[in-house]
């Protein structure tokens, strides 16, 4: 029997895996899981690194038995800064902080949108490292002289286990600073926008060994050294790997608190359609692209639920099962897209006023919102695919949904409902079991990922959902598009 562990963490909880393969069967057992909240000091939102990194010890202390390796995913284009004395120079930002929407502007005015798009395959987004870092070096200008390197946030990670400075390729190409032909730090580009060349670590081969726990890791946390593998960084990327059944074509959603909806692609498209609809292009385990869309995700339920729970009055699953189904149908719908859901201080609120503002019934009851965010949330994923469809000149046979969010049944239902496509359902922990994957492969006990795509299947099963009440979906989606072009989306 070999174990590893896969340490994933996404933009509201970690989690580390205990993954084993054995008889070629593999297995996960959760060993700890934590919330990640982001933290606020001098008006700016950070992430709490320390408190990352205490908590990846703390699960690893409680995994039993010989563990061969470890590997580390995350979110997409956060990242650290570390100084010549190979310390932080601040904790990380998190990429809901809006000091980077200025930054953006300036940077499109000097340098076009189309033609970062073009270059990197990447959607402009006030998110994105390459703005982050634009923001940060514009507030401390002495921070370029004071940089040893620059680190996305898995191989951040994986520097405080191993002491190895390297990037990867999956993370990297959500930062926009990677040339999507090269594969490697785009250097002109870089240039144009600082003036100067930012010091990125460079990349280290994915699915590869990376380097080893350094020895102040294993002390503390009672174990023997372990390999530190170079998974891929990012978690879609791992989820995407994960998926057992997907053909060509075939269209992969990872459901979080964000939803990736997209399809592989060999290289990256940049076509004016694909720039004009928001579409990005970021690598896969494969060494190759996924052209999808980043849409919101379950964020908009987590936030109405906190409000509620805040305000005592927590729904359990069951509740929220039962309020759904008591719900009418296709009452009322968000973009779930829209700037007001990116960070309001009211979720409820935000819904209620986008209702107003598009002249719907306005959402009341907990159910009302419960239905309204989970109906357009389908809605919206049809978008996406139809546009997926059109830039690809393809037609996209079927959706294979994996990652948390699948555990939300009415999610999956409606998703297959409203795109009228065949929709099949798990892996639920994709990403961990992607990374896991990943290292089996860098230690040799997998052969390739044709292989290991084969063992998900045997080893897990997954549900299938059909398309239900097809005419009623259909008649709704033109209100739903009716309701995008109110917003002139």
């Amino acid at each position: 029997m070999k174990q590893v562990i896969a340490i994933d963490l996404g933009a509201s909880n970690g989690c580390l895996m205990l993954v084993k393969l054995e008889d070629d069967h593999i297995t996960q057992e959760e060993i700890h899981r934590f919330p990640n909240e982001i933290v606020e000091k001098d008006g700016h939102l950070y992430w709490n690194l320390q408190m990352i990194f205490d908590e990846i010890q703390k699960g690893l202390k409680k995994a039993k038995g010989k563990i061969e390796s470890i590997g580390v995913d995350t979110w997409g284009v956060d990242f650290g800064i570390i100084g010549k004395d190979d310390l932080l120079l601040d904790r990380p930002f998190s990429y809901r902080d809006t000091h980077t929407v200025p930054v953006m502007e300036a940077v499109h005015q000097n340098i076009g949108s189309q033609f970062i798009f073009e270059t990197t395959g990447v959607e402009s987004a006030a998110i994105n490292t390459l703005y982050q870092l634009k923001a940060i070096y514009g507030k401390h200008s002495d921070w370029h002289e004071k940089t040893d390197t620059i680190l996305t946030f898995p191989s951040l990670l994986n520097y405080l286990l191993s002491g190895k400075k390297r990037n990867e390729f999956t993370h990297a190409s959500t930062t926009q600073m990677l040339h999507s032909e090269t594969k490697d730090w785009d250097t002109t580009l870089l240039k144009k926008v600082f003036g100067y060349i930012p010091k990125m670590a460079p990349l280290h081969e994915t699915n590869t060994l990376l380097g080893e726990t350094k020895e102040s890791i294993n002390e503390s946390i009672g174990k023997e050294t372990m390999k530190v593998i170079q998974v891929p960084g990012h978690d879609t990327a791992c989820a995407l790997a994960a998926i057992p059944r997907i053909n060509r074509g075939s269209a992969f959603m990872s459901c979080g608190t964000w939803v990736l909806v997209g399809v592989e692609v060999d290289n990256t498209v940049v076509t004016k359609e694909a720039f004009e609809w928001g579409f990005t292009n970021e690598g896969t385990a494969e060494g190759k692209y996924r052209l999808q869309k980043n849409n919101m995700g379950l964020w908009l339920l987590q936030q109405s639920k906190r409000e509620w729970r805040e305000n005592g009055e927590e729904i359990t699953y069951e509740q929220e099962a039962q309020l759904v189904q008591e719900s009418e149908p296709f009452r009322s719908f968000i973009d779930p897209d829209d700037q007001l859901f990116f960070n309001p201080r009211s979720m409820v609120e935000a819904i209620q006023q986008f209702c107003r503002e598009t002249n719907q019934a306005i959402p009341t009851t907990k159910g009302q919102i419960l239905r309204c965010i989970l109906e357009s949330l389908a809605m919206k994923y049809r978008w996406v695919l139809n546009r997926i469809e059109f830039v690809t000149d393809t037609i996209i046979p079927d959706i294979h949904m994996v990652g948390g969010g699948i555990q939300n049944k009415f999610l999956c239902q409606f998703t297959a409902n409203a795109t009228q496509k065949h929709v099949q359902a798990g892996p639920i922990e994709a990403s961990s079991l992607g990374n896991a994957l990943s290292q089996f492969i860098a230690l040799g006990h997998i052969k390739n990922w044709k292989e290991a795509k084969q063992l998900v299947e045997d080893s897990f099963g997954v549900k299938e959902y059909y398309t239900e009440e097809k005419e009623k979906w259909e008649s709704a989606y033109e209100q739903f598009k009716n309701i995008l072009q109110r917003k002139d989306f």
